[in-house]
């Protein structure tokens, strides 16, 4: 018996060892905590590998022979330092250390909302009128909804307003509830979202508030609408992103008999369309003339001058901005540089880096030009595989999947948006790009590691993105388009969970909520502001809203000298808390916007069009459409020769009944403005005032502007319209 205890003590005593060692490994991740050591500035030396300068830091007081095991993270772009799991005991010896500027831990910040709503002061303490907002209807003309998402769950609903007029006639497996009240299909057998976009603009708007939504554990926080207790009325006049403008038409129809109260439309044709001749004008000026307001999206073909699509007065012209989220991805190359990317990549490499393949060299039957571009069937399969595709073209991603290569990297389709792409890829810059080739061609071994996307903080926002479609109004210059910019960039919102994610074929992935961006996203934020100001203001009519909106909104950055920054963003940046409390509204009538149609439509369509039996003023007296009463003045001149321009308005009271208004000049030095007169004195609320700005220079140069703003100040509210001249030889 003592024979078998000798011969069993020396695997018992075994076992006892690593049982020890796996207590105290699983003891000392126990007192492990994320902490941040910052190490200052990067050495001004090429030559400096700030990973390796960490990892020796981390080595030297971490007991183990894999130290890099606790690093989190590396900061290695703009400044030196990193985050690991540290004990007690290393904290205190990285802080004794001379080359250590800190250490602190790595806190946890409060979640906060998907950014956007936040980032315009529409957050959760926003002071509300939840009683009126539930009354509220938003018309979502768009793909269609997807009913079962938890955005438009109808838990603590009442039913319907007793105003609403409209049915539930989704089709096909769909059924409405207290949050979706109607919903109606053209040229589809059910109302259901099969793409996305529609459940994405409608939870944009009015979706519940998710915690804890995200997309693959990017841009976590809560995805909720602007107005979340308003109702929704879906019209899905797109089948698999096909919208005919017979559907268009008709759901116009529809929705305003409903009965909505704003309508959001995302989508438009590629170019301007006369307005007797475009479905969503013709729908959205009858949708003004019972009080409705339509939000319609910019267009996404900028960043050249004169691609906005939506022109027409009576709407409110979105166009697409950042916010202080920025999504990002990093590559970091063989030789230690890293990269940024514009991507939302949500796949782990887990820090391995893979060989790197160009284009043209993973063909066997196609030119240089066409393989460097990954155009599809050039690429081999054997040539790619276990390896990363470079590629010229911006859709190069596709073609890699296809291929089976492990990641792609391509030029960036915009430096300032990230676009969710199918595997491991990342888009860079045109500069960062050729550096990527650079190295590339410098050694046979060239290798890479794309990592996961990452969110950073962005100072600068908010800025138009490039994508966003730019003025001028082609139809009528005089009129300032697009109107307004709101948050249009990597928006997490409701998605349909059928729908593909990319335009992969071979993307098996589908999610609960999606990240776009677009002019789309850009314009249910300005429909739900709308609302959100109607809920205070309902006898407001949809002039007063777009003016409140248009006069508080956020002056902005802009980086281009050349193109008039009112061509990217309008009046500026969307801010609806301060738009409650405008002071000043610019009001325009059913008969206002007739007088504008009669000055560049003959008496008869006018007529047609209004189903009024008034004529069209003649000759002098039909007026001009820089006279018409909108929140910006904009006006044509002709090149180099003097001019002198005036622009009449009308302002009514709406804020404090006895009031005086001064007026100030935000000036540019190439015209002189004077304002007559310079006060403007309310003893009443509703009470109108006329007053006349003009314009004087002695020439502007072909092609060049001049910008300035009025501002009408009360010593409270601050009435801001944008004023621009530009010359040009010929008409726009």
């Amino acid at each position: 018996m003592a024979k078998h205890r000798a011969l069993l003590f020396p695997y018992v005593f075994s076992i006892l060892i690593l049982t020890m060692s796996l207590l105290c490994k699983a003891i000392d991740d126990e007192d492990r905590k994320p902490y941040i050591v910052y190490l200052g500035s990067l050495p001004n030396d090429e030559a400096f590998s700030p990973l390796s300068h960490q990892i020796g830091i981390l080595e030297r007081v971490v007991e183990s022979t894999s130290a890099s095991n606790f690093l989190i993270r590396s900061y290695k772009r703009s400044f030196n330092g990193f985050a690991a799991k540290l004990t007690d005991q290393e904290i205190e010896t990285l802080a004794n250390m001379k080359e250590v500027v800190s250490v602190f831990p790595s806190t946890n910040f409060q979640l906060h909302t998907t950014r956007s709503w936040d980032f315009i002061g529409l957050n959760d303490e926003t002071k509300r009128n939840s009683t009126t907002e539930s009354d509220v209807v938003i018309g979502v003309i768009d793909t269609g909804i997807w009913p079962e998402s938890q955005s438009f769950n109808d838990e603590g609903f009442s039913p319907a307003p007793k105003k609403w007029k409209g049915v539930c006639e989704g089709g096909k497996n769909f059924t409405c509830n207290n949050k979706i009240i109607g919903a109606r299909r053209y040229n589809s057998s059910s109302a259901r979202d099969e793409v996305g976009h529609g459940s994405h603009t409608a939870s944009t708007a009015a979706g519940n508030a998710i915690k804890g939504a995200s997309f693959y554990g990017l841009a976590q926080g809560t995805a909720r609408g602007g107005v979340p207790s308003a109702r929704i009325a879906a019209y899905k006049v797109c089948e698999f992103k096909k919208c005919p403008g017979e559907a268009i038409m008709a759901a116009f129809d529809d929705a305003i008999a409903d009965g909505v109260d704003i309508i959001t439309i995302s989508l438009g044709g590629t170019s301007v369309t006369p307005f007797d001749k475009d479905p969503i004008a013709i729908g959205s000026f009858h949708a003004m003339k019972k009080g409705i307001l339509t939000a319609h999206s910019a267009g996404n073909r900028g960043p050249e001058e004169g691609t906005v699509v939506s022109v027409e007065p009576w709407v409110l012209t979105v166009a697409a901005s950042g916010t202080d989220r920025r999504i990002i991805d990093k590559v970091v190359l063989g030789n230690g540089r890293t990269l940024i990317g514009n991507s939302v990549n949500s796949f782990t490499s887990n820090g391995t880096s893979y060989p790197l393949v160009y284009g043209k060299d993973a063909t066997s039957h196609c030119s240089n030009l066409d393989a460097q571009s990954c155009l599809a069937g050039c690429i081999d399969s054997d040539l790619v595989k276990g390896k990363i595709l470079v590629c010229d073209a911006s859709d190069g991603d596709i073609v890699a999947l296809q291929a089976g290569a492990l990641g792609s990297i391509v030029i960036s389709p915009s430096e300032d948006a990230a676009f969710i792409v199918p595997l491991p890829a990342t888009g860079l810059s045109i500069k960062d790009y050729e550096g990527l080739k650079s190295y590339l061609n410098s050694t046979k071994h060239a290798k890479a590691n794309i990592l996961k996307s990452e969110a950073i903080k962005d100072p600068a926002a908010p800025i138009v993105v490039s994508f966003s479609s730019r003025g001028p109004n082609l139809m009528l210059p005089e009129i300032i388009k697009p109107d307004i910019s709101a948050p249009g960039v990597d928006i997490l919102a409701a998605f349909s969970p059928v729908a593909a994610i990319t335009d992969s074929p071979d993307d098996g992935r589908h999610v609960k909520y999606g990240l776009l961006s677009g002019t789309s996203m850009a314009c249910p934020h300005a429909a739900a502001a709308a609302a959100y100001i109607r809920t205070f203001h309902p006898e407001w009519s949809p002039a007063a809203i777009k003016s409140s909106l248009m006069t508080t909104a956020w002056p902005m950055n802009h980086t281009d000298d050349v193109s008039p920054a009112e061509f990217a963003h309008g009046s500026g940046h969307i801010n609806p808390v301060t738009a409650l409390d405008p002071g000043l509204v610019y009001e325009t009538s059913e008969d206002d916007h007739i007088k504008l149609l009669c000055s560049f439509l003959d008496d008869a369509r006018v007529k047609l069009i209004s189903g009024e039996n008034s004529s069209c003023p003649k000759g002098s007296e039909k007026g001009s459409p820089k006279d018409f009463n909108y929140p910006s003045l904009a006006a044509v001149v002709k090149p180099v020769t003097s001019f002198t321009i005036n622009f009449n308005r009308t302002v009514k009271n709406v804020g404090l009944a006895n009031s005086t208004y001064k007026a100030k000049i935000l000036p540019d030095s190439k015209v002189d403005i004077k304002v007559v007169p310079q006060v403007l004195s309310f003893k009443s609320l509703n009470e109108e005032k006329t007053f006349t700005v003009t314009v004087v220079a002695k020439g502007l140069p072909d092609g060049s502007h001049a910008s300035a703003s009025l501002v009408w100040y009360d010593g409270t509210h601050r009435v801001r319209s944008p004023i621009l001249v530009r010359s040009k030889a010929a008409s726009w």
